[in-house]
């Protein structure tokens, strides 16, 4: 069989990337992947055709030699960052398509404020959101708010340097449970000026649901419940599961409406707070690069990166076969760390809500090893060296704590 035209893929050191990698390789194309460390896990694939380690400075320094070296004909990428530079970038550097999305496009998705107004328009419940501002009234603010919170930067790449340069930490998600608290909070950052957003706590279970967009439709669609995430009140998703496509039909409509509203292309997924008693569903955000569960999306045969290189590339039109929807996939080393913590630390844990079920969960950790449904972030039988690659660095890392 001839190989497709060659890709490029920035972002080879964690489970995302290897995914991307997998994917296309698995479908024929060529892949030339891109990492600062050549121990990276997606480098150790048998799909990755060769390692490029990244020059220093910007991608528009470096990019436009390699791809004409690799004459690759797709450009995709991993980290927000990189999209970010890649997005101000022309859409083809010669005959290669860059595929992600528009500046403006991800300046959209990336802003969470904005991102929840539109949804509001477009008749998504959205969960009640503040956000601070210099010479604004806050303890008024502070006594209208329904507590509990989760306070949540609403733009993380522009603020991140603003926090290094203070010497503050930044967190993903700060929970706040009373008016004191959120009072301690706003003085934590009034020395920068910026203040993360401050939104209504909204209890259910997590709820992604992707969607590859082409023109206002989508292409491809997928769905997947969280049920473990690391850390264990808020992260990436360390156990999910595929959600069958009879489930959860309407709010895949306006997951769909939302996209259009926001003039998408390419993939993206809508997450949701989902309580199935109440059978609310609370948007949370879009994320408008390749998220955390895509491997399990691969093992049920939804390929989104296949998805854009095909239609993009190669101008395949035809529809894709409905994915599997009675799989779930674990991501072993944080989903062992979350074990640990609710056994060693359960203090640790911010959610006010979060379900402390230490025995439960070690019992479900050892059986999910001899369940035939499910798959793995990082090991499968067909390409293992990726897992042997992980597993070598872990110990390697725990060898060097027990040396200090």
């Amino acid at each position: 069989m001839t190989p497709f035209p060659g890709a490029i893929v920035l972002g080879l050191e964690n489970a995302i990337g290897l995914t991307v990698v997998r994917e296309l390789g698995e479908h024929g194309v060529p892949v030339h992947g891109v990492a600062r460390d050549a121990h990276s896990v997606g480098a150790a694939s048998r799909y990755c055709t060769d390692l490029l380690l990244r020059p220093p400075g910007p991608v528009s320094l470096w990019l436009p030699e390699m791809i004409a070296r690799t004459g690759a004909r797709a450009v995709l990428a991993v980290s927000e960052s990189d999209l970010l530079e890649l997005a101000d970038l022309p859409p083809m550097i010669g005959d290669c398509h860059i595929l992600v999305p528009r500046p403006d496009r991800l300046a959209k998705v990336i802003d969470k404020l904005r991102t929840l107004d539109i949804a509001a328009r477009v008749g998504l419940r959205v969960p009640q959101t503040w956000q601070p501002l210099i010479g604004e009234d806050f303890a008024a603010r502070v006594v209208a708010m329904r507590y509990p919170l989760v306070a949540k930067w609403a733009n993380p790449p522009a603020v991140m340097p603003i926090l290094e340069r203070a010497g503050l930490e930044w967190l993903k998600t700060d929970y706040v449970r009373t008016p004191q608290e959120l009072t301690a909070l706003l003085k934590r950052y009034a020395p920068i000026g910026h203040w993360p957003l401050i939104q209504q706590y909204c209890r259910g279970v997590g709820l992604g649901q992707m969607l590859y967009m082409e023109q206002g439709q989508a292409t491809l669609r997928f769905q997947h419940r969280r049920l473990h995430e690391w850390p264990p009140e808020g992260g990436v998703s360390t156990l999910c599961r595929a959600e069958p496509a009879s489930r959860h039909g309407e709010q895949m409509a306006l997951s769909e409406s939302l996209l259009r509203a926001l003039d998408w292309d390419g993939q993206a997924m809508v997450e949701y707070r989902y309580e199935p008693d109440s059978g609310r569903y609370w948007l949370m955000e879009v994320n408008g690069r390749f998220w955390g569960s895509l491997p399990l999306a691969r093992h049920c045969g939804a390929h989104f990166a296949w998805e854009a290189y095909r239609r993009i590339v190669l101008g395949q039109r035809d529809l894709a076969p409905p994915p599997r929807d009675d799989l779930r996939a674990r991501y072993m080393v944080p989903e062992t760390k979350r074990l640990v913590r609710l056994w060693v630390a359960p203090g640790r844990i911010g959610d006010p809500f979060f379900r402390r079920r230490p025995i439960r969960d070690l019992i479900g950790y050892m059986l999910g090893f001899f369940d035939p449904a499910t798959r793995y972030y990082v090991l499968t039988l067909s390409d293992p060296r990726p897992w042997v690659r992980d597993m070598t660095q872990m110990l390697r890392k725990a060898v060097r704590r027990e040396k200090r």
